[in-house]
């Protein structure tokens, strides 16, 4: 069986590739724009790629086209497939049935935090020998690849509450049909396709409508947008956690990184973690996989045993390298809640007197979209000194942002002047804290090699 992709490059779709060619079909693709480390990942595996929406990809025809959720209609290729009748899915509708019946899903869904939490989550149990299948949208360390089948019934996925694809405009996670779930947080995001936070509620409610009986919902406590959801109806057992709150799964820092903790269940020690993370928000994204692993059947000694070893994801506060003792990391963070308590792990992590830089480039729709416009300056009041890029195609001035955070901040439309002025104000001991959704130009390597 031939099965072509369309938006393969994408980190869902790029993983749902190597799924199904771990299941022995023939796989290719297109997507518009191809960079790592999916492209890379995908080049790999030995899978064909083809560089833009072109109707040539799809002769001969395949068995059966993929089609992402980045394509609509109108685009070239949609058209050919519907004027045709070629047989078409989604990528989720894919995973559904071919990979996640009769196994046992965990799924981590909410605004922030899925990429990390459910690599925290299927490396606990590879650890624990249960050799779970999973799709990150990200790649682990641990595993150098985003997606794999496994050989027991547990499969690990990321759960996005983004729409499925230009016919079924439900979300993603839908789809799965999880026993055990995970829900972050929950905040407004996507505001190019959810007009106010009621309507991810909505969603978020139809994915609780889904989970079993005998299955387990985690989520944070008194959390009023989950509340919410939850007093919608919800027919599964709930365990809470929390860093400050009363819950059932609690949190408290041994040292002011967090990079070591305790952890208690119901007010008991449950034991300690030592490892290589720091931020509260990665204490709340362990204390919630430890917590979805245990419903799977490890132990929690164990589970804290695994996450001590644990080496973390690729673009989530990843090293790209130090040179002349200034360190660049790469991360993903794009929404304000995310870039806030990224810079304040990277504050408790600098050396010494060093300063935190920050680059940002708001690339996400929502983020071009200006709605977090209002939040953004106070996310990012942490950094010592701020960067920011304008890309091309935004819909309002970062020029407020700027006067907001005074002389620690600076606006580019030039990545060349960009760079030039971020290595000009570093200084040995400094970190640089790269922070979007894309691939920004290559700027992580040009700073690492133009640093001297």
């Amino acid at each position: 069986m031939h099965i072509h992709i369309l938006g393969i490059c994408g980190t869902f779709m790029g993983g749902l590739a190597l799924l199904a060619r771990e299941l022995g079909y023939q796989v290719s693709g297109s997507d518009a724009g191809v960079y790592p480390p999916m492209s890379t990942q995908l080049q790999q595996a030995g899978i064909a790629l083809h560089e833009g929406y072109t109707v040539d990809a799809l002769d001969p025809a395949p068995d059966l086209v993929v089609i992402g959720n980045a394509l609509s209609r109108g685009n070239p290729v949609v058209e050919y497939i519907l004027d045709r009748n070629l047989p078409y899915t989604s990528g989720p509708q894919f995973l559904s049935e071919h990979v996640l019946r009769e196994r046992w899903v965990l799924a981590v869904a909410g605004t922030h935090g899925k990429t990390t939490t459910a690599s925290m989550l299927a490396h606990i149990l590879e650890q624990c020998g249960l050799t779970p299948g999973f799709l990150i949208g990200g790649i682990a360390d641990d595993f150098g690849v985003s997606a794999r089948l496994g050989k027991t019934p547990f499969f690990v996925v990321e759960a996005d509450e983004y729409d499925t694809a230009f016919f079924d405009k439900r979300s993603k996670f839908v789809h799965y049909q999880p026993r055990t779930l995970v829900i972050n947080n929950l905040e407004f995001d996507h505001a190019d396709i959810f007009d106010d936070l009621a309507a991810i509620q909505k969603q978020f409610h139809h994915l609780l409508r889904i989970v079993p009986g005998n299955g387990l919902v985690i989520h944070p406590a008194n959390v009023e947008a989950i509340d919410e959801v939850l007093a919608m109806g919800c027919w599964t057992p709930c365990e809470t956690f929390a860093i400050t709150e009363p819950a059932q799964w609690q949190v408290k820092a041994v040292t002011p990184a967090f990079d070591k903790i305790d952890i208690s269940i119901d007010q008991q020690s449950a034991g300690k973690l030592s490892w290589q993370h720091a931020g509260q928000h990665n204490a709340s994204n362990a204390i919630a996989a430890i917590a979805a692993a245990r419903h799977a059947g490890v132990p929690v000694a164990e589970a804290i045993k695994a996450l001590s070893e644990f080496k973390g994801v690729k673009r989530r506060m990843e090293l790209r390298g130090e040179v002349n003792g200034i360190r660049v990391f790469d991360d993903f963070a794009h929404h304000p809640t995310a870039i806030a308590t990224t810079l304040q792990g990277a504050k408790q992590c600098l050396r010494g007197a060093g300063n935190l830089l920050a680059v940002l480039e708001p690339r996400s729709n929502t983020m071009r979209m200006g709605v977090h416009k209002a939040t953004l300056a106070a996310s990012l009041q942490e950094a010592d000194k701020v960067f920011l890029f304008t890309p091309a195609d935004i819909d309002w001035s970062l020029e407020n942002v700027v006067k907001a955070l005074g002389e620690k901040a600076i606006c580019f439309d030039d990545i060349d002047q960009l760079v030039k002025a971020v290595i000009a104000e570093s200084e040995p001991g400094d970190d640089i804290v790269v922070m979007s959704n894309g691939a920004f130009g290559g700027i992580h390597e040009r700073l690492l090699k133009e640093i001297c």
